[in-house]
């Protein structure tokens, strides 16, 4: 008895601490339904089942924001109508709706649990352009970059979108896809970002070619934030005139495979991830940073090498854009910003004492 009062107290409070950060960062809507959803969780059986018997990290896995995708993915077929009208606003009987569609989709939303969060929030992109520019900076040189964790790909495309950072413009200014950050701090240095070349890797990449795959993605869009869906809309119809390449697998193995690989001489090697490592183990954060650290090791001026992440401390107090370099291996807490990419508050490479 006492271990399925914690098993169920465990479920509840992962709905409700999801709700929080939901509401504290801008959304009251998707808040409202994971608080239904906490409160009507037993009409679904076997979603119920699985939220209570998760192995690992509920909060890791976003074990809540998975049923949100799911109930979106409900609303927007339409089905049941009650669910969404609540989404489109034509009432506000989240407890109603939440009931309803648990009661009759419970295997529908079971089922869509067995998968990640697939956000590929293009947002994010502001932060990794604003730090390739940084680099860019002080190291003009064409990057080759790398991205691990990269769902549909769509942030390989960031030289495709156009960008307000700060007072600064860069990227693609006739681009349908306008990313622009609230902006605190000074600006970023102004440097023009080259990419030679962009890859990626994920353990269930998506496809924009794929009508299933471009819906999956906007359900996991909020509901309450349409700028964010016309956004990645805009940006999924880039990536079917350009697709992206990533590559299905470990990230650890193909970031091992592509860093044993002969680097161009001057290119710039870049290692990105945004949202990402919270979803690996102690021991793969460990075995990346050591690759990395070693992969470092023989970089040269002419060959050097980067690691940009924008992601959670491990306190998950805020979200920091870092970025290493090597052949130094130095690392720099480049900004602060919202786990969308809402706004930046920009830090920058501390100045370089002359020689």
């Amino acid at each position: 008895m006492y271990f399925m009062k914690m098993l169920v107290t465990g479920a509840k409070y992962e709905f409700v601490r999801q709700a929080e950060n939901c509401r504290s960062t801008g959304s009251d809507f998707v808040a409202a339904v994971l608080e239904a959803v906490d409160r009507q969780l037993p009409l679904a059986p076997q979603s119920k089942k699985m939220v209570e018997s998760w192995r690992g990290d509920p909060a890791a896995a976003a074990v809540a924001m998975r049923v949100n995708g799911a109930l979106h993915a409900l609303a927007r077929r339409g089905k049941p109508q009650y669910l969404a009208d609540l989404y489109s606003g034509e009432h506000d009987d989240f407890d109603g709706a939440i009931a309803e569609a648990l009661a009759q989709e419970d295997q529908f939303i079971a089922d869509w649990m067995r998968y990640p969060t697939q956000t590929n929030e293009v947002a994010r992109g502001g932060a990794v352009m604003s730090a390739l520019m940084a680099v860019a900076a002080e190291r003009p040189l064409p990057f080759q970059i790398l991205e691990l964790g990269s769902s549909c790909g769509l942030n390989l495309n960031l030289a495709r979108y156009a960008y307000q950072l700060g007072t600064v413009a860069a990227g693609d200014t006739a681009s349908p896809v306008r990313i622009a950050p609230a902006w605190r701090g000074a600006n970023p240095p102004v440097a023009d970002v080259s990419i030679a070349s962009a890859q990626g890797v994920d353990l269930s990449p998506l496809s924009a070619l794929d009508p299933s795959h471009r819906e999956r993605l906007l359900s996991f869009t909020w509901a309450d934030q349409p700028a964010r869906s016309q956004r990645l809309e805009a940006a999924l119809q880039i990536a079917v005139a350009h697709p992206p390449r990533v590559h299905r697998g470990d990230a650890k193995l193909w970031l091992a495979q592509r860093l044993a690989e002969r680097q161009d001489d001057g290119v710039c090697r870049a290692v990105v991830h945004t949202m990402f490592i919270q979803y690996l183990s102690d021991r793969e954060r460990q075995d990346i940073a050591k690759m990395m650290a070693a992969a470092g090791a023989g970089s040269t001026a002419d060959r050097p090498l980067v690691e940009i992440g924008l992601e959670w401390t491990p306190d998950r107090r805020e979200v920091q854009l870092r970025c290493t370099r090597w052949p130094d291996g130095d690392t720099t807490i480049l900004a602060t910003c919202h786990p969308y990419g809402d706004w930046v508050e920009w830090r920058g490479f501390p100045e370089r004492t002359p020689a």
